[in-house]
């Protein structure tokens, strides 16, 4: 049986403060809620990113459940989000590049309506870059066999 560590007590800290900043900046679960249920709104009406959506996602409540769960382990650390994206996202034979290049520009378009402040445009659009960007590049590296896709990769940035 594998046995769990427990945090250090410097990475709790760490964490804490990290939640306490992006509070302060107005990133909460009511913020996070609001900017999933009108980001896939707005990918849902989308011609390029809604039919791939649509084939996939049968339980739109649940799925926005999930990316609520994320979001809020990304941004807040809250640590209630189990799931595997990138092999979700390994799943999906034709996407690449310009689709997140896509998703990214309606990210940002629909952070900036929502946003309560300039930091948590910031904060929030930098992790939506870090996660597209590593999504893609594991695409490359596992999919398509291109470790030299970071070289080349041209994301937006908020």
């Amino acid at each position: 049986m594998k046995k769990t560590v427990p945090a250090h007590p410097h990475a709790i800290a760490a964490r804490e403060d990290r939640r306490a900043a992006a509070i302060a900046m107005g990133v909460d679960e009511a913020f996070i809620a609001t900017l999933v249920d009108r980001f896939y709104a707005a990918i849902r009406r989308d011609a390029l990113l809604g039919p791939i959506f649509d084939e996939r996602i049968h339980d739109w409540p649940a799925h926005l459940a999930q990316m609520n769960r994320f979001w809020q382990s990304i941004l807040l650390g809250a640590g209630n989000f189990t799931g595997n994206p990138m092999a979700k996202h390994l799943a999906i034979p034709t996407i690449g590049e310009s689709h997140f290049q896509h998703w990214l520009g309606l990210f940002y378009a629909t952070l900036r309506d929502v946003a309560p402040s300039e930091g948590a445009v910031a904060l929030v659009g930098a992790r939506a870059r870090m996660i597209a960007e590593s999504l893609l590049t594991g695409i490359a590296v596992h999919r398509d066999r291109d470790p030299d896709i970071t070289r080349r990769m041209v994301l937006p940035h908020v």
